[in-house]
Parts: structure tokens; sequence; C-alpha cells
């Protein structure tokens, strides 16, 4: 695990934060390392998003990555300052300050940057990833032959 040195504003100082820093994101199975309103930066794909009637302008997005889901919480004037990307991104970077409430934990978001350009990259020859489909395609290919 990485040691990263802390800011007198998050847990005073000589303290020892345990988690990555913005712009290095976490992983969702990550999030209960950092304390309650620290500033963290996540990334995913978009499975969900939703403006309830209800809401008053928040948006809810949630991302995944492969390790589970996260849940961010896009308030109005962030929408409006990164519209674009939370409208059409399929794979978004988020900076925010980290919230658990109800055994939940969410992002404020602060900052969304639209990095679908990167998924391309994920089944780059060479990564050692594969979709499952592939690997299945593959292999009963190879059998025919």
């Amino acid at each position: 695990m990485l040691v990263f040195p802390s800011s007198a504003s998050d847990q005073g100082p000589g303290m020892a934060q345990r988690w990555p820093r913005p712009p290095s994101c976490l992983r969702a199975s990550e999030l209960d390392l950092p304390p309650l309103n620290a500033r963290i930066a996540v990334a995913g794909l978009v499975i969900l998003r939703q403006r309830p009637g209800t809401a008053k302008g928040v948006i809810f997005v949630t991302l995944e990555d492969e390790t589970g889901v996260v849940n961010i919480i896009v308030w109005r004037h962030i929408y409006e300052t990164f519209r674009r990307a939370v409208v059409a991104g399929r794979m978004l970077k988020v900076t925010g300050r980290l919230q658990r409430a109800h055994s939940v934990t969410h992002v404020l978001a602060e900052e969304i940057e639209d990095i679908s350009h990167l998924l391309d990259q994920l089944l780059a020859e060479g990564t050692g990833r594969r979709v499952g489909a592939e690997a299945r395609t593959d292999t009963w290919d190879s059998r025919k032959g």
C-alpha cells in the first residue's frame, strides 16, 4: 500500500494518509480508505445516469470499474460546467469529496473529465485483458479447424 504525505487541512500535520491522492484514482474497492470529506478521484464506465424530477437538478451517475461501483452526485452548477462530459461520456474520471451516509458511499463531484478515448486501450493487444465473448469465440473457432 502506498503512503502519501498528509496535508494540514485533511488530518493534521504529520499524519500519513494511506490512499492515492488526485490525480491518481481510487478503485471502488478502496473507497473505505480515505476519511470522510477527503478529496479523491475515481474513474470508470458510466452504467447509469439519473435526473429525478424530485432531485431539484441533481444528477446521479454510477461508474463501474473492475472492483465495483461508485455513486457520483453532480450538483446543478457542476453539471452546467461539465455538461458535455456528464451527458455524453462513456467513461469518466471524477474528482470530488468522499461522503458516507447510511452505509452508502458516494462522491460529490467537483471536476468531471470524459476519458472515453481510453476505452480502446482496455482491449489493446498486450494488455492481458480479453472480453469473455472473445475468449469463447477463439475457443470455438479453434475447435472447428
